[in-house]
């Protein structure tokens, strides 16, 4: 269910008492985007765990585990878009900080070429928040596209980065 809520202006990341709930879970990753200091250090590693531990279970090849991960991209995204969109409008504030489905994302996009190990895992990690932070062209310039598109996009800009990065770590590793 959908209600209208007064937009919030103080900055914090208690969302308004009417919301929409699935946008508000979705937007933060299940209360990772609410975990302090670093909201999008603590969804990104969420989202590495979450992985880590979900894919290595099910035995796959590394074509299979790419697809999967691809997959999980895309659905994401598709469903962080709107999620990230909403939770903007609700509490009021461009790009909130504890929004962090859009480094899910990201995370994931470069973990789809990474080996499940330990090792590649937090290389994977560390690659994905360095080019968050940086945020080198294009992706400084696709955070400034309208509500949940540039929240998302950006950051899977910084995941395309990091997994080139883990491409040519991989080849010559």
């Amino acid at each position: 269910m959908t209600t209208k809520a007064e937009p919030r202006t103080e900055g914090i990341a208690d969302p308004p008492a009417t919301r929409t709930r699935w946008a508000w879970l979705v937007a933060t990753f299940f209360g990772a985007g609410r975990l302090k200091p670093g909201p999008g250090t603590w969804g990104s590693l969420a989202a590495a765990i979450l992985w880590y531990c979900a894919l290595p279970a099910a035995h796959l090849n590394s074509w299979t585990q790419a697809a999967i991960t691809v997959g999980a991209v895309v659905a994401v995204t598709i469903i962080g878009i709107p999620a990230a969109s909403i939770v903007e409008r609700e509490c009021g504030r461009e790009d909130p900080g504890f929004v962090v489905i859009d480094e899910v994302a990201g995370q994931w996009l470069v973990l789809a070429a990474t080996p499940l190990d330990m090792g590649h895992a937090l290389v994977g990690f560390l690659l994905f928040r360095i080019f968050d932070i940086v945020k080198p062209p294009p992706a400084r310039q696709l955070e400034r596209l309208h509500g949940g598109t540039g929240i998302m996009l950006d950051d899977l800009a910084a995941g395309i980065y990091g997994l080139l990065v883990m491409l040519l770590i991989r080849h010559w590793w």
